[in-house]
């Protein structure tokens, strides 16, 4: 699905993986690895407009002319804390991108959000840049985040969670129209604790075991 650059992504792997993750008897060591594998398949999906070029490469049989991935270098920028757990699985499929880290997290008192980390990659305009969360819950820290990786100066943004609710959608589109949107699942919306509807509770503390 693809509506005014929300991609909800369909596919029986990932949402049969997300169904594991939902399942609040699913302990720490298999939510961390169904999270790396989630984040796999849709950094698949994710890349999927990058350029190619064809070459000619020699088989033990013959001559091929074949594709190879040119002139766009990526970056992957997980938010913290909750997002460290996608990047072992996106990396995995793209071993030569740039990893860098933003920690952003919601106030106390739930109005606006607090910046205490940024490190990006030096190089970060000259490459297109996919910001990851395991939750697009009210959107403020997603907004913060793509707020700071403009300023840096980077061009084409993508945002990647496993989950996403309409705020979090809503938020992010009003703020930052240009970026695309990926998530395995829209669910209902937030409840009074923020928590996503239905959800799987707090990422962080389920990736980490905090709680």
């Amino acid at each position: 699905m693809n509506k005014d650059k929300l991609n909800i992504l369909d596919h029986p792997l990932l949402q049969h993986k997300i169904s594991l993750m939902r399942d609040k008897n699913t302990g720490s060591k298999e939510f961390r690895e169904l999270t790396a594998e989630v984040a796999q398949l849709m950094i698949y999906e994710a890349t999927r407009d990058l350029p190619l070029k064809q070459v000619e490469v020699e088989t033990p049989v013959t001559i091929a002319k074949t594709n190879v991935i040119t002139g766009r270098k990526v970056a992957l920028i997980p938010i913290l804390r909750a997002g460290l757990g996608m990047v072992e699985g996106a990396v995995a499929l793209i071993p030569a991108a740039k990893v860098g880290h933003i920690g952003v997290c919601r106030n106390a008192d739930r109005n606006g959000v607090t910046e205490y980390y940024c490190k990006l990659p030096y190089d970060i305009k000259e490459r297109d840049v996919i910001v990851m969360d395991l939750m697009l819950a009210t959107g403020g820290c997603a907004v913060a985040a793509v707020n700071k990786i403009k300023k840096a100066g980077a061009g084409t943004i993508k945002f990647m969670a496993v989950i996403a609710c309409p705020e979090g959608v809503g938020a992010l589109r009003e703020n930052h129209p240009d970026v695309e949107i990926y998530c395995g699942a829209l669910d209902e919306g937030l409840n009074e604790d923020l928590y996503i509807v239905p959800g799987f509770g707090d990422g962080g503390d389920r990736i980490f075991g905090t709680k």
